[in-house]
């Protein structure tokens, strides 16, 4: 069955381009996004590899680590993390998998359970599927899965703001409504009762109906 929004994260071991990686050991107690790519040395994903490593201190900042994969050996992806380097400014400052025998890919559904040859032999079309977005939290729980087409370039500031929302939401009983971003007004959530929710915001809240509760965000 295709991994659903709060199904356990499949741990795995793979090689990776800082060495071996367990996936739940690796993720600890951090929150993680784990990001895949059909092939090395694919346009769209050159740019996306390299965008990650310049704003990889704002997942930093939010404790969150980034691990990508593409359907290439280890030595490819040396290889193709100095091109991104040269043509996006950045190389990649965070593990990237190689997943040349597609374990993880098959795991995570993005290939199918029969996949089997030479990745080299195989086209970036062949992989296409391979084109997820996935946020674990500490509990190793899927919070977000995005799926894109290899032509269209992925938009990791969405990412952010995504798990910024994510993080409010998992300590504050509150849900945050349509282009939410940090700071905005949130909606206290449906399953908080106006008496328990008196309790929590005395001030009370604006409600244009009586199933929207709209209160400052939580600090």
């Amino acid at each position: 069955m295709a991994l659903q929004i709060g199904d356990t994260a499949p741990d795995f071991e793979a090689e990776t381009t800082e060495g071996t990686v367990r996936f739940h050991d690796w993720i600890g107690d951090s929150w993680a996004v784990l990001f895949s790519h059909p092939k090395d040395f694919t346009p769209v994903c050159t740019t996306e590899l390299g965008y990650m490593a310049k704003i990889k201190p704002e997942f930093d900042r939010r404790d969150v680590k980034i691990i990508g994969l593409s359907v290439d050996p280890v030595a490819d992806h040396g290889k193709w993390a100095k091109d991104i380097e040269e043509t996006q400014g950045a190389a990649p400052n965070y593990p990237v998998i190689a997943d040349s025998d597609f374990a993880v890919s098959k795991l995570y559904g993005m290939l199918s359970a029969d996949t089997a040859g030479n990745p080299l032999e195989r086209t970036p079309a062949d992989n296409q599927t391979v084109r997820n977005v996935f946020v674990v939290g500490p509990d190793k729980k899927i919070k977000l899965i995005l799926v894109y087409p290899m032509t269209t370039g992925r938009n990791f500031d969405e990412v952010l703001r995504v798990i910024d929302s994510l993080q409010l939401t998992a300590k504050h009983k509150v849900a945050t409504p349509v282009n939410w971003q940090e700071g905005d007004d949130v909606i206290i959530a449906g399953s908080v009762s106006d008496d328990e929710a008196k309790q929590v915001y005395p001030q009370g809240w604006q409600s244009p109906r009586p199933y929207i509760r709209i209160v400052p965000q939580p600090r």
